[in-house]
């Protein structure tokens, strides 16, 4: 049983003292040596430095060292750069709406010198010699050092020792320390970096371009696997790599984001990248990516946090969107494509799609006229067709279990009609197909046809076999490459009846029964802060009482569903975020479902031509690097991977 606590007498009301100030502050500012580190080297930065050197010893724990060669500390000055909150970078409340300095706040020497013994050494252009400060005796004297500024943290901790039993091994310690500084290397590559442990060099990056700084940090296996960012909004300027759903890791170790060349974990920015993610990783793989996002200083608050690792933007819809464009952009494209028009030719497709052939697929493949949409709504159609259970083509058609998702907007590229066209003339004989004579002598037909095309203009290059039922082989100028027919089918009829849900409003579905649930205070403050939101994807939620919301319609592309669920979702997303993709994902569901189980089958047979049809169609897809579940559509085998299995030229 626990004891009573008793109450404490009554105290009278008094002011703290400054270093107890100091330490409370410190908590908040010094979490490890890391945090010290990043504040030291925040202060280098906007002293102008271009080399910066961090000495550690025992994992920072025992010693921190920060030298750089800036503009330095007058030596009148020293003694008040060691008070709280005293600092050259703002003098008023305009400067502080505006930060451009990665230190502001006027409290970290004051913080770290609370809980550590701290020196400061010093010397400016002007300044026959430096002076040297010592932060507990406040002894000033000369000292030895070229112009700039040295920063000496000994025994972090040493008089909270409660703080000290929080740290991890020197070995982790010293890998938060070079992590921080390399966060700051990533976004300066025109300074130089150094990191020293126990007299040994560490880590060291020399300054670069800012290619060659990614590079330098990051490392090439990043650079290969990752795509370039680039969107200009005007005051919203976003830049960077993406890496490519195939290099996605099992820990989020590989995600830098800076807003006006400071690094931030933000969950906002984090939510929009996710969703640019969210029909191309597999399971619960973390995407790797580096994003700049410059942006009007009168449109972010930096003053958040007393890390300083938050920001909050005026428009966190507006951030949160730009984002995830960007992002979409740099991965639609499909390697597969060859150049940088990947989008450009899908978004061509799309646009074919849009017009007035939608079921041209499917009468291609049945050999009748394809059923229009009814007329109450192209998103209510796809449902429908999706709960269809007998499909009204051929089975023995191949792609014929294709035709459902082909007719809700699949249009196929000229390349896949004409594979295709010649589909009842060629299976008239279903025999023809079991026959290895008859199957050799396509395989030589569609290869004399494939020879004649450019090997430069197909970069998965010509169809050659099927094997094992469910993978096509095929030659490029690289080597081999293998393809999953039916993960590479569920992209192409997927990303197809995604343009053509694009191209439509969402329509709403009034409910006959209002849907009643009991809401936060919260949510009754985003339903109504949020209507025109609201409105525009489709649902209709309003107040009923205080503690109460009504769903007066919803999507109709989403009838059936629990709608009360679908409100809470977005709700919390509107109020989180400033933007809602809930719906938008309810319904790729719809569109992933129905692409899963229409496209091509495993064991069904090909011929060459049609093996061609689909690899041009994954050149020109948006995604085809990946199925809807994540999962690879095609591997590449170079011809020096071949030589290597087989010893050749050995």
């Amino acid at each position: 049983m626990n004891a009573v606590l008793e109450a404490f007498p009554r105290r009278p009301i008094r002011e703290l003292p400054g270093e107890l100030i100091s330490q409370i502050a410190a908590g908040e500012v010094v979490e490890r040596p890391a945090s010290v580190v990043r504040e030291l080297v925040d202060n280098a930065l906007d002293a102008g430095a271009g080399e910066i050197v961090v000495k550690l010893a025992g994992g920072g724990i025992r010693q921190i060292v920060v030298e750089d060669d800036g503009h330095g500390i007058a030596a009148a000055e020293l003694a008040l750069a060691l008070r709280r909150h005293a600092t050259s970078k703002i003098a008023s409340l305009d400067d502080l709406e505006g930060v451009a300095t990665m230190g502001f706040r006027g409290e970290a020497l004051a913080a770290i010198a609370s809980v550590a013994d701290l020196a400061l050494a010093s010397r400016t252009t002007d300044a026959a010699h430096a002076m040297r400060l010592d932060a507990r005796s406040g002894e000033l004297l000369p000292a030895p050092r070229a112009v700039g500024t040295s920063v000496e943290v000994r025994e972090l901790f040493f008089n909270t020792p409660a703080r000290r039993k929080f740290l991890k091994t020197e070995a982790t310690e010293l890998a938060h320390c070079v992590e921080a500084v390399r966060r700051h290397a990533l976004c300066r590559p025109d300074v130089g970096f150094a990191v020293w442990h126990d007299g040994r060099l560490v880590q060291q990056w020399r300054k670069a371009s800012a290619a060659q700084r990614i590079l330098d940090v990051l490392g090439a296996e990043f650079v290969d696997a990752s795509r370039a960012i680039a969107l200009d909004l005007g005051p919203l300027r976003i830049e960077g790599r993406a890496g490519t759903p195939e290099s996605a890791r099992a820990r989020a170790d590989h995600q830098y984001v800076y807003v006006n060349g400071r690094h931030v974990r933000d969950k906002l920015i984090a939510h929009g990248v996710r969703s640019a993610y969210e029909d191309v990783l597999h399971g619960g793989r973390q995407p790797a990516y580096l994003l700049f996002i410059g942006i009007g200083w009168e449109r972010v608050d930096v003053n958040v946090h007393p890390t300083k690792t938050e920001v909050r933007f005026r428009d966190s819809r507006e951030v949160h969107q730009a984002v995830r464009r960007a992002v979409e952009a740099a991965l639609a494209p499909p390697r597969a494509g060859g150049d940088a028009d990947g989008a450009t030719a899908a978004a061509a497709i799309a646009n074919d799609a849009m017009g007035s052939g939608s079921g041209a697929f499917a009468a291609a493949l049945s050999g009748r006229t394809a059923p229009a949409l009814p007329v109450f709504g192209r998103q209510q159609a796809l449902v429908l067709r999706a709960e269809e259970s007998t499909p009204p083509w051929p089975a023995n058609t191949p792609f014929g279990s294709a035709s459902e998702a082909a007719q809700a907007g699949s249009v196929p590229t000229d390349a896949m009609q004409s594979g295709i066209a010649r589909l009842n003339d060629s299976r008239s004989d279903d025999s023809r197909s079991s026959d290895p004579r008859a199957a050799d002598a396509h395989s030589e037909r569609g290869n004399a046809g494939a020879s004649n095309g450019s090997d430069a203009a197909y970069p998965l290059g010509h169809a050659v076999a099927q094997i094992a039922g469910a993978f096509i082989l095929a030659e490029n100028e690289q080597g081999l490459v293998i393809v999953d027919m039916h993960a590479a089918h569920e992209r192409i009829v997927y990303e197809r009846l995604k343009a053509n849900l694009d191209g439509t409003a969402i329509e709403a579905q009034p409910l006959l029964i209002p849907a009643l649930f009991a809401a936060t205070p919260q949510e009754i403050a985003t339903a109504e802060a949020q209507a025109a939101n609201l409105h525009a994807l489709g649902l209709d939620v309003a107040p009923l009482s205080a503690a109460t919301l009504a769903v007066r319609s919803q999507p109709a592309a989403l009838a059936g569903g629990d709608v009360i669920e679908l409100a809470r979702s977005v709700l919390a997303e509107l109020g989180r975020y400033g933007a809602s993709g809930a719906i938008e994902r309810a319904q790729h569901e719809i569109l992933s479902t129905m692409a899963c189980h229409g496209a091509i089958r495993a064991n069904r047979q090909l011929r060459v031509d049609e093996m061609n049809a689909l690899l041009r169609d994954m050149e020109r897809t948006e995604r085809a690097d990946q199925c809807n579940h994540g999962r690879p559509t095609w591997r590449q085998i170079t011809r020096k991977e071949l030589d290597g299995l087989f010893w050749r030229g050995r």
